[in-house]
This record gives structure tokens, C-alpha cells and sequence, in this order.
């Protein structure tokens, strides 16, 4: 059971700070009149797999547990957010974008809460005879929170006073892009928030299957027996 709890939280810290550099970074292309520069980050793709992480440490574990995960995963999440913050990467040397203080904050912020949300609705939904519908409740209402969360905080120019506090220039993406690259222009944050829910959405789906798939291998500790 250790090993299985340190490398849910070694999983968790992977995803996020894998996350928090892939945000930065907009799908550059286009799908027929898409254009998914416009609607997407690359880190849509990753963050998903922390709510698998979550729910299959919920599901042999428990919500204590579960919870324990994702409270450990946040510190260390906290700590190499903001080191990268003032720290880029070597290969942010040559122009590449580096993740700011203030995307660190929205990340840590959403990530928490997202999370707790998740493991909240997992647990209310466990006697459901649909092995399907806690995983994908959690993933979907966590995904729906920490997307609103996120997005508002490091890119909506409500938010700019971030960037400040930091001692940094306003990195709001408020300027006028089509909503999904197809519709009305709206603030390219929200645009992208809108995409970014979407992918989690899909992503949420395809996760059943490896979720299904590890339920049949993870097998929980027996119960500890207590002499008479």
C-alpha cells in the first residue's frame, strides 16, 4: 500500500508540472476551418490523468486516502510551480515561453479544488452498481471547476492584479478571438477555457477504459484482522 500511495503522488506531481509547462503552449494547427491554435493548450491532454490518479487511489483506498494524494501532490506541485517560475527550463532559454508565478497560482488554486471535488462526488457516488458513473461524475464536475478556475485566474484581465503582486507584466489574454475558432469573438482566455473543457470532456471518456482496466488489477490491502 506505501508503494502504491508514493507513486500515486509521484504520478499527481508528474501530471501537474508537466501541465502547468504544456499550458503555455497552443495546439498550432488547424482542423479543417478549426483552428486549434485558437481553442486549445497541449496541456488539455495531460491534466485529465491526475482525476484517474485521484479516483483509482479513491476507489482502493478510500477518500481519506485519496485525499492524503492529492494534498501531498499539491505541495510538491507548489514548490516546482513556482521554482520554474523564476527558474525556466533550459530549453526556455532560447524565446520559449516559461511558466509565470501567476499561472502557478491559478494552477495550485484550481488543482486543489478540482481535486477535492472530484473526490467528494466519487465517494457520494460509489454504491452505484454503474462502475462507470463515479469516475466519470468526479472527472467531469472536478474538470468543469478546475477549468473555470484556472483559465479565470492566470489569463482573464479581472485577474491581471496577479501578475503584480508578482512584479510581473500583465499576461491577461483578453484580446478578441473566435469562440472555438468558429463563432462570435470572445477574450481568447475564455475561448481557450471553452476548448480546454472540451478536450477534459472526451478525455474523460477514453479514461474509463484504462480506469475499468486497472480496477481488475490494483487489488486493495485484506482488511486487518483483530484476534478475539
Amino acid at each position: 500500500m506505501l508503494a502504491r500511495f508514493v507513486a500515486a503522488i509521484a504520478a499527481m506531481v508528474v501530471v501537474v508540472t508537466a501541465s502547468n509547462i504544456l499550458v503555455l503552449y497552443p495546439v498550432d494547427a488547424a482542423l479543417g476551418p478549426i483552428n486549434l491554435k485558437d481553442l486549445l493548450t497541449w496541456g488539455a491532454f495531460t491534466y485529465p490523468f491526475a482525476f484517474l490518479v485521484t479516483d483509482l487511489v479513491n476507489r482502493y483506498d478510500g477518500a481519506a486516502r485519496a485525499r492524503l494524494v492529492v494534498v501531498c501532490g499539491f505541495v510538491v506541485a507548489v514548490a516546482l510551480s513556482f521554482y520554474l517560475s523564476f527558474n525556466p527550463l533550459p530549453w526556455n532559454a532560447g524565446g520559449a515561453p516559461a511558466t509565470t508565478a501567476r499561472i502557478a497560482t491559478a494552477s495550485v488554486t484550481a488543482f486543489l479544488i478540482g481535486q477535492l471535488l472530484d473526490i467528494s462526488v466519487f465517494s457520494r457516488l460509489r454504491a452505484s452498481r454503474n462502475w462507470f458513473l463515479p469516475p466519470l461524475a468526479g472527472s467531469l464536475f472536478g474538470s468543469l471547476l478546475d477549468t473555470a478556475i484556472f483559465f479565470s485566474i492566470a489569463f482573464a484581465p479581472s485577474f491581471g492584479f496577479v501578475d503584480g503582486i508578482y512584479g510581473a507584466q500583465d499576461g491577461s489574454l483578453g484580446f478578441p478571438a473566435p469562440f472555438l475558432s468558429l463563432g462570435p469573438e470572445v477574450p481568447l482566455w475564455f475561448s481557450l477555457a471553452a476548448g480546454d473543457f472540451l478536450v477534459k470532456f472526451l478525455a474523460a471518456l477514453l479514461l474509463l477504459a484504462p480506469y475499468r482496466m486497472l480496477m481488475g488489477k490494483l487489488m486493495p490491502l485484506p482488511p486487518l484482522k483483530v484476534a478475539a
